[in-house]
């Protein structure tokens, strides 16, 4: 187990029923203290950025995992999005949520791990604690997303990007684009790793986090 010296508490917020990017930034910073680190995965991660963006101060590092930071792209690829999206809501809310995070696991982890029980057991477990109208409220807040884009370039605290190699769902690319917005920022890959990479590859995760965290001031 690694120890982190100048971390002494350790929060994740949980959003609620709340649907909007901005809505869930304002739950975290209302119950952070007045300077933290901030880390998001995924969904997290846009969150994140909008905390740096309305709180630049109160942030000592950032890092963002397996993210994006475009708005909703509209037109064609728009409408395959929100359709993409709504037929997962639509199992979720006929199936139950474990039955979506079922369908969901193949375009979220490496497939050579769909094999492996022990982590699609934790992922579907981990969804499977959330309810339908949580995961609407999601979906509401990601197709309405802001675009991140602005905020990147006026980060100035010590920030890592980091992402799976083979994430399909939030592709290297994007963290590439990323990371060289953000002035000095880290990119950090993870090996043999798709979209789930706190949940697929732990150890390496942590290790990333780890010389992150040392960093800071």
């Amino acid at each position: 187990m690694r120890t982190f010296s100048k971390i002494t508490t350790v929060a994740v917020s949980d959003y609620g029923l709340s649907d909007s990017i901005e809505k869930m930034a304002m739950v975290a910073l209302d119950s952070a203290p007045e300077r933290f680190a901030v880390a998001g995965h995924s969904m997290g991660g846009r969150v994140a950025f909008e905390i740096v963006s309305r709180a630049p101060r109160r942030v000592a590092g950032l890092a963002v995992l397996d993210t994006a930071y475009r708005a909703f792209a509209g037109g064609e690829a728009g409408e395959r999005e929100t359709a993409a999206r709504f037929a997962l809501l639509e199992l979720a809310r006929t199936k139950g949520m474990r039955a979506m995070a079922e369908y969901w696991m193949t375009g979220i982890i490496r497939p050579d791990r769909i094999v492996d029980k022990t982590l699609t057991g934790a992922i579907v477990e981990m969804m499977g604690r959330k309810s339908p109208d949580i995961f609407a409220a999601q979906i509401k807040a990601l197709l309405e997303r802001p675009d991140a884009t602005p905020v990147l370039s006026t980060i100035r605290c010590p920030a890592m990007v980091l992402c799976g190699r083979e994430d399909a769902w939030s592709p290297l690319a994007g963290h590439e684009e990323i990371a060289a917005m953000i002035p000095n920022a880290k990119l950090a890959v993870i090996e043999h790793c798709g979209h789930m990479a706190p949940m697929e590859r732990p150890e390496d995760v942590t290790g990333a986090l780890s010389a992150w965290f040392s960093g800071l001031s």
